[in-house]
């Protein structure tokens, strides 16, 4: 580029800056920016176009068009050329506009005149905030350098949107992060939470955009890759020796930060009159622009590896590091792009919900939510770039939706909402003590699922009647290398001790699929759900499985203990898992160990083969827990992690339901004891439904039993059978509609 073009360049951000600068009404600071741009780009018409919701855009400022359509001209994403500027963040450049598909006359504005256009996005960090636009008479495209000159100043302009430069009337020009927004995700982990934002990683911001020196923040950038690439390399000689996957991901780190593109770009647009922070921003915000419309996963993996380094550098450079000083307000929701589960931990049960604009149902973080019984809401998308510390947000973990900053009628709603749930939860209080017993007399055993010590005391408060599930996963999840076996024999021994003698269903370690470990090589898989994991992985690594056992019998030391094997599929896997298990009890004997009092060895059963497997396993199985997550997704080919599938096929599916019934009557003919462990077991209408297929065993999150036992005490299972057959015979696909019809009269 040209010395002259980058001067006018940075000519015209310097004044860009005076302007700023001037103590001056936000529309009168756009007024004077539209000019200011026309001017130096020596165009007729220079025109910002502003949000005013998620789907229309505002004229808000002109420069050559007619005054009179200023807030009055508005567009839907998409539609017209500036439409498709903001639709696909992308610049459009032509020489004659009305030629041009999906060009849209907009008559009260008075441009038909103008033949040439161009539109750039105005954009932060992939957050869509507006688009630039500069237009003259004659038939030209913009040249490169044109082009660039315009995205520097959006840049600019974004920057100091986001800061409250251009607030004015009307809601393009309110002011930002003070609207209330409702931001709808997905849940993971039900409940309601009314609180504060906490910010796991608070956004770095800046102030200064316009550079004063170009070669002093030339300097400033150099200096700062150069610390990236030091740190980079360093973690790159810890990496060595530990996690495969987490030594590719930093030698992407490595490319990025010693990519002469990248610096190069970042150099350019130094001199073109921007900042440093403002020039990496500004290529960190290209690059989600291009992650949001990239197709294939590794590519975005890749361009999230440089998201990730672009923050890096952009703390190097502002000094803002993760640690901002913030302290954990009043009941704090956190917020975060995502987060491991040590770090989850570590904020514990002070939290009172979670957002994340990613996570999955099955995600490590959520594994930690549940077992904390904290809400939890994925798939937020934008709430990192809406939210700030302090932001009083309400979570809806039961619809999966977030308010931000709240209207007061939002609010006496939700707390209203809260105060019933709060209200039942002491009538639940008045039953914890009393047996879950059907008006037809059947009397359901109702445990409860747990993973952390943290669980424990919810086995009294809750009224549970034992541990159903106890996930030994998370003590795998959460460390930097394998535990030992002393470790885990004394942490399975204080969780037979908080039972105080209720029992205890250990599950083996399951891990694969979603739940990889930190120190394990990660296998390229497909279809990793259908591939190597859980009892796979146990028998085909027999070191761990073995570790394990031997740490359950001396935690039992002597008590009763039951331990069930995940992810079975047939048959032999079940008598090679309980045979390992078996040799280690000899070989404990040997050793001269206390050996449990009782030793129950039972199976998850998650697959539909194993419903159908011979009746010598049933025999040999000393009880038999379905496992409801795994099952309805293998059961109706649907990915529980697919938010496009997950949700189209019900629990109360007369099908699955009959597979329910199947697999209890098996039970019955061999006398072994089956329960039903998941999610939807904590939910009344599948709780009773599973009770009138005739399981007699059910376990679920703590909060969920009180809900399910009130309701189990007010129904005749006889006639909800009834209904159901009813249901069936009809040919309904689902029988939901009609047992809620039936509970409610």
């Amino acid at each position: 580029m040209a010395e002259q073009t980058e001067s006018e360049s940075r000519k015209l951000l310097g004044r860009l800056r005076e302007a700023l600068a001037e103590d001056s009404a936000g529309q009168e600071r756009l007024d004077r920016i539209t000019h200011l741009i026309a001017d130096s780009m020596q165009t007729e018409v220079c025109s910002i176009y502003l949000f005013r919701d998620d789907e229309t855009l505002e004229l808000c400022a002109t420069e050559g068009l007619n005054r009179e359509s200023v807030h009055q001209t508005r567009l839907k994403i998409g539609e017209g050329l500036v439409g498709r500027v903001a639709r696909f963040a992308v610049p459009v450049n032509t020489a004659n506009a009305p030629s041009e598909k999906g060009f849209r006359f907009m008559p009260e504005t008075g441009e038909e005149i103008y033949s040439s256009f161009l539109g750039v996005p105005i954009q932060r960090l992939g957050e869509r905030l507006g688009v630039l636009v500069v237009q003259s008479k004659v038939d030209r495209e913009y040249s490169e350098d044109e082009v660039y000159a315009l995205e520097v100043v959006a840049m600019v302009l974004a920057e100091m949107t986001e800061l409250g430069a251009f607030v004015g009337e009307g809601a393009a020009l309110s002011a930002r992060h003070q609207r209330p927004v409702m931001i709808n995700g997905a849940v993971a982990q039900e409940g309601v939470a009314e609180g504060h934002i906490y910010l796991h990683e608070p956004r770095v911001v800046i102030t200064n955009p316009i550079a004063d020196d170009p070669h002093a923040e030339l300097a400033r950038l150099q200096e700062a890759v150069e610390e990236l690439r030091v740190s980079v390399d360093d973690m790159l000689t810890t990496a060595k020796t530990g996690d495969k996957e987490q030594y590719q991901v930093l030698e992407a780190y490595r490319m990025f930060a010693n990519s002469k593109g990248w610096m190069r770009r970042m150099e350019e647009d130094i001199a073109r009159g921007l900042s440093a922070e403002a020039a990496v921003e500004k290529e960190q915000s290209s690059a989600r622009a291009r992650m949001s419309q990239v197709p294939d996963a590794y590519l975005r993996d890749r361009l999230h590896d440089l998201d990730d380094l672009s923050n890096r550098l952009l703390r190097i450079l502002t000094g803002q590091g993760s640690d901002t000083g913030a302290t954990l307000p009043d009941n704090p929701i956190l917020v975060a792009r995502n987060i491991g589960p040590g770090e989850l931990l570590e904020y514990g049960r002070s939290l009172k919900g979670i957002v994340l604009e990613e996570g999955s149902v099955g995600s490590h973080a959520t594994i930690v939510a549940r077992a904390l019984a904290i809400p939890l809401v994925i798939h937020a998308q934008r709430i990192t770039t809406e939210a700030l510390n302090g932001d009083v947000v309400m979570v809806d973990g039961e619809q999966g939706i977030v308010h931000l900053r709240p209207d007061e009628t939002v609010v006496a709603a939700f707390r209203d909402k809260i105060a019933m749930q709060a209200e039942a939860q002491e009538r639940y209080t008045s039953i914890r003590e009393k047996p879950a017993e059907t008006l037809s007399g059947e009397t359901i055993t109702l445990t409860m699922n747990a993973g952390l010590m943290a669980d424990l005391p919810s086995l009294e408060n809750s009224g549970a009647e034992g541990v159903g599930l106890f996930r030994t996963e998370l003590q795998f999840l959460i460390r930097s290398k394998v535990p030992r076996r002393g470790e885990l024999a004394a942490l399975y021994s204080r969780v037979l001790d908080a039972a105080h003698g209720k029992p205890v269903v250990f599950r083996t370690l399951d891990i694969g699929s979603d739940k990889v470990l930190p120190y394990m090589t990660r296998q390229d898989e497909p279809n990793p759900a259908l591939g190597w994991r859980a009892i796979r992985v146990g028998l085909d690594k027999p070191g761990v499985m073995r570790m394990q056992a031997q740490a359950f019998l001396r935690a039992a030391h002597g008590r009763p203990i039951s331990i069930m094997f995940p992810m079975v599929a047939q048959f032999e896997e079940f008598k090679a898992a309980r045979d390992l298990l078996l040799r280690e009890v000899e070989r404990e004997r040997a050793l001269g160990h206390i050996l449990p009092e009782d030793l129950k060895i039972g199976a998850m059963l998650e697959t539909p083969s194993l419903a159908f497997a011979p009746r010598q396993f049933f025999e040999m199985a000393d009880f038999i827990s379905i496992g409801g997550n795994d099952l309805k997704q293998f059961f109706f080919a649907a990915d529980r992690e697919n938010e496009l599938v997950r949700r189209r096929y019900d629990t109360l599916n007369v099908s699955f339901l009959t597979l329910i019934e199947q697999i209890v009557a098996r039970c019955a003919e061999t006398n072994t004891p089956v329960s039903f462990c998941g999610e939807d077991a904590g939910r009344p209408l599948e709780a009773l439904c599973f009770a009138a297929m005739g399981l007699r065993s059910l376990s679920m999150r703590p909060a969920s039993i009180g809900p399910v036992k009130s309701v189990l005490r007010r129904t005749d299972l006889t006639e909800l059978r009834k209904v159901i057959d009813e249901a069936r015979e009809r040919g309904d696909q689902s029988v939901r509609k009609a047992v809620r019809a039936w509970v409610q009269s």
